[in-house]
């Protein structure tokens, strides 16, 4: 196994890694859309899913894959009153339709909206 580690993605903000490869696929931790260059978190859910998303193709990119070799993907809600608008949003990011869970949760760390984990093929 190996350990992801990119600064184009928020650092952990617990004891985990952004993420691994494990044979010829990549797991990453979920990701919620923390700025990596300032640390902020945008308002909305759309601003927040687009950048759970960027972050996702960050840390597939460091690990030799990409958004288009995702075979699945599970999504936090804060709230599924936002499932129409997050979806807007994901599926110009993952326009190969992977396999996905989408759930509402109570509450996501940061207060955020939005989190996102995948699994791809490198």
């Amino acid at each position: 196994m190996i350990r992801i580690e990119t600064d184009k993605a928020p650092g952990a903000i617990g004891p985990y890694s952004q993420g691994y490869i494990a044979g010829n696929f990549v797991f990453t931790s979920g990701q919620i859309p923390v700025d990596p260059a300032t640390g902020t978190v945008p308002e909305g859910i759309s601003a927040q899913a687009e950048q759970s998303c960027k972050n996702v193709a960050a840390i597939l990119e460091a690990a030799g894959s990409g958004l288009e070799k995702v075979i699945k993907t599970t999504c936090f809600l804060a709230d599924m009153a936002d499932f129409a608008a997050f979806n807007e949003v994901y599926a110009r990011y993952f326009t190969e339709k992977p396999a996905r869970s989408c759930v509402a949760v109570k509450t996501l760390p940061k207060n955020v909206l939005c989190e996102i984990e995948a699994v791809a093929e490198i």
